[in-house]
């Protein structure tokens, strides 16, 4: 479509060139006519002239000026005639370049095409040869995984010899310090063994036997806050009964308030009171006394309870995290090497093949440039000269047609008008001819260009790609082999962890076992005793409703000798035994009093509400003797509030006993959950131990990979280095 749309922008430019030329010609001819018209006219205006000499007419003058103008008009048509003999010898000239360029272009096209077959071909035989090498190697991997599985079962059959070798291990002091004189060569593996599992485990049993000791601490401080707290409570039943003794008193207290009412007016009650008042207040001091201490060393007990139960319970929690974390690790450890050490393995390969083509690669381009840049100087140089000849031939042309046209006008017009019309129609020609050669070479360049183009950028990124990816597989590498060093310490020290675990686990199993077997005798005393209560409370039960049948009939008699009618009739306890006797006549006493208390129950309500009346009226008589108290002076307002605070303290002694009480509950259940996570921590210790197998034989294969990879790394390398 580009060619079609040149073609016709240069026929149109060809068609505006032509009719330019010709109205030129037209234009030429007319005015040699005009010439000779006006020759005519001057020859006769002369001879009017020399008829007429005196007389300058207005037509003369018009003349001359048409006859300036015609001089002006042939100047410019003879700079516009040299304008076109400039432009046929430019056109001339860019046609021969293109020319040029197009010989220039298909040789260099030609060129192109052999050096990219031969490059094809030469990477075809390349490709078959790195085809054939790797099924070579991956044979000869084959051959060496089959030795290794080979060898794998060797060795595991090796570990379980040294297992069975390795079963007791357990030396005493005088074996230990006979060993450890004698030198490492002498001792066999499993002597060597021993020494080492003694020095790991006598500082840990010197360190169990501190434990036993702080646990055997920590249990006597324990029964010594169950006895302070036994204390405590009988001190709260002491402080309750001293309560109840204190609303006695504070009844009592009111009562004196009536008296004093009654007797303010006199002034010897003041004398005869104020000092057992005062006596009161002493003990009641002395009272407070006591129970600030005690509430201080409750609160001393219970913060070292509260701290030692936290401290467990971070423990607890530590353990449980570095479990979690140490399973983890290990799970992820082993995958990640299995994949590291496959995308190394092809890393290396495809490095090694990376590197070769690349290194083809940059050859290649290098011979291209070399000789694209030496053909580009010597087309440079070449056009240089054929354009530096043609401009001398031009300005030489230019200067003998300037003189023919001086000479002869008129003969140069015709000569030149001929061959414009001759050399037009091979201009037309040569320049299809030649746009289209220089079309089809501009094309066929451009098509060649973009692919080197395209070949260079693709080889670059191809380049850039695999440096970038053979950085990154060597700081996998590193990383991997860092992380691997930390996973080897975390096994280390998860190993070092396990045994202390182990170790306080069959500890631990041997107090649960201790404690089930008391357990269960106390559980077999405790279903004896339960059994002789059983038989016991049956019998008291049938006493109770025998007791309960003969109160309510002799409960109905108001006369004693009535009711010792009916205690007779059943024999006083016939079915019961003698000890019963006296319940019998307890319970019928009491029975009466019941009665007789109901009786008086209802005479009791009438007098209740007369009652209320007159505590309404009593309590008219409080407010006025409050006022009263509250004008009254010392020592009666400084009793009343003394007795006040001392009720407030009272109080607040009771709330502080209800905490405490509560607190002791709470530590209670907090033992209880200890206690549960105790036994959760057994069981997480006997599955370490179940996974510390499977992670000795996972270390075992991580090691045999290491030095498979290795191996494999080095047999590699060798191969490399032969090649290059």
């Amino acid at each position: 479509m580009a060619h079609k749309d040149i073609s016709t922008l240069i026929s149109d430019l060809d068609t505006d060139i032509t009719g330019e030329i010709s109205t030129s010609l037209a234009t030429d001819f007319s005015v040699s006519a005009g010439d000779e018209t006006d020759e005519n006219r001057q020859r006769k205006s002369r001879h009017s002239d020399r008829r007429q000499p005196g007389k300058i007419t207005r037509q003369l003058i018009e003349r001359k000026q048409l006859l300036h103008d015609l001089q002006l008009v042939k100047i410019e048509l003879s700079q516009k005639n040299l304008i076109i003999d400039n432009l046929n010898a430019e056109h001339l000239a860019s046609v021969e370049e293109l020319e040029e360029r197009l010989g220039d272009a298909s040789h260099t096209k030609q060129i192109l095409q052999a050096r990219l077959e031969a490059q094809l071909n030469v990477n075809k035989e390349e490709a078959r040869h790195l085809q054939q090498k790797l099924h070579a190697d991956l044979h000869t991997i084959t051959e060496k995984q089959h030795h290794l599985e080979a060898t794998n079962a060797e060795l595991q059959r090796r570990a379980g010899d040294v297992r069975r070798v390795l079963h007791n291990l357990d030396l005493s002091d005088e074996q230990y310090g006979a060993l450890k004189e004698m030198r490492e060569e002498v001792l066999t593996l499993r002597d060597v063994i021993a020494v080492k599992f003694y020095e790991e485990k006598h500082p840990l049993l010197l360190k169990l036997t501190d434990l036993e000791g702080w646990k055997q601490m920590l249990e006597t401080e324990l029964k010594r806050s169950r006895e302070e707290q036994f204390r405590l409570h009988e001190a709260l039943e002491k402080e309750q009964r001293l309560k109840s003794d204190a609303e006695g008193k504070g009844q009592k207290l009111t009562i004196d308030l009536a008296n004093l009412k009654s007797t303010q007016n006199q002034n010897d009650y003041k004398r005869e009171n104020y000092n057992r008042i005062k006596s009161e207040r002493d003990d009641f001091e002395h009272q407070l006394d006591d129970i600030q201490k005690q509430h201080t060393y409750l609160n001393v007990t219970f913060k070292g309870v509260v701290e030692e139960r936290d401290q467990l319970v971070k423990e607890l929690a530590d353990r449980k995290q570095e479990l979690l974390l140490l399973t983890q690790d290990n799970g992820y450890f082993s995958k990640q090497s299995s994949d590291v050490s496959n995308k190394l393995a092809y890393a290396e390969e495809r490095l090694l093949t990376v590197q070769a083509d690349l290194d083809h690669a940059k050859r290649s381009r290098e011979e291209l440039y070399e000789k694209y840049i030496e053909s580009r100087d010597g087309c440079k140089v070449e056009y240089e000269n054929k354009l530096r000849e043609e401009l001398e031939s031009i300005r030489l042309r230019t200067e003998t047609e300037i003189d023919k046209l001086k000479s002869t006008m008129r003969d140069t017009f015709e000569r030149e008008n001929r061959s414009l019309r001759e050399a037009r129609g091979n201009a037309i020609l040569e320049k299809d001819r030649a746009l289209s050669s220089a079309q089809e070479g501009k094309t066929k360049y451009e098509e060649l260009f973009a692919k080197y183009r395209e070949l260079q950028a693709t080889s670059d990124a191809r380049a850039m790609e695999l440096s970038g990816e053979a950085k990154l597989k060597s700081f996998e590498a590193e990383r991997s082999n860092m992380i691997q060093e930390e996973t080897q310490r975390n096994l280390k020290q998860a190993q070092v962890d396990c045994d202390k675990l182990q170790k306080k686990l069959e500890v631990l199993t041997k107090e649960y076992y201790t404690l089930q077997s008391s357990g269960e005798r106390r559980a077999t005393e405790l279903e004896a005793q339960l059994s002789e209560l059983k038989s016991k409370l049956e019998t008291y039960e049938k006493l109770e409703k025998e007791l309960d049948d003969v109160v309510m009939q002799a409960a109905e008699y108001d006369q004693g000798d009535e009711a010792e009618k009916v205690l007779f009739s059943y024999g006083y306890g016939a079915n019961v035994p003698s000890t019963a006797k006296r319940r019998l006549q307890h319970s019928v006493h009491l029975a009466r009093r019941v009665l007789s208390i109901e009786r008086m129950n209802t005479s009791l309500k009438r007098d209740l509400e007369r009652g209320e009346t007159k505590i309404h009226q009593l309590g008219e008589e409080l407010s006025n003797a409050t006022s009263l108290l509250n004008q009254a002076q010392q020592p009666y307002n400084y009793l009343i509030d003394s007795i006040k605070s001392k009720d407030q303290q009272i109080n607040k002694h009771k709330d502080h006993i209800n905490t405490a009480s509560e607190d002791i509950r709470r530590l209670k259940e907090e033992r209880e959950t200890l206690m549960k996570e105790k036994n959760q921590m057994a069981a997480d210790l006997e599955r370490l131990l179940n996974q510390k197998e499977t992670q000795s034989q996972d270390s075992q294969w991580y090691e045999k990979l290491k030095e498979c990879n290795t191996n494999r790394g080095t047999h590699y390398r060798n191969t490399w280095k032969e090649g290059t």
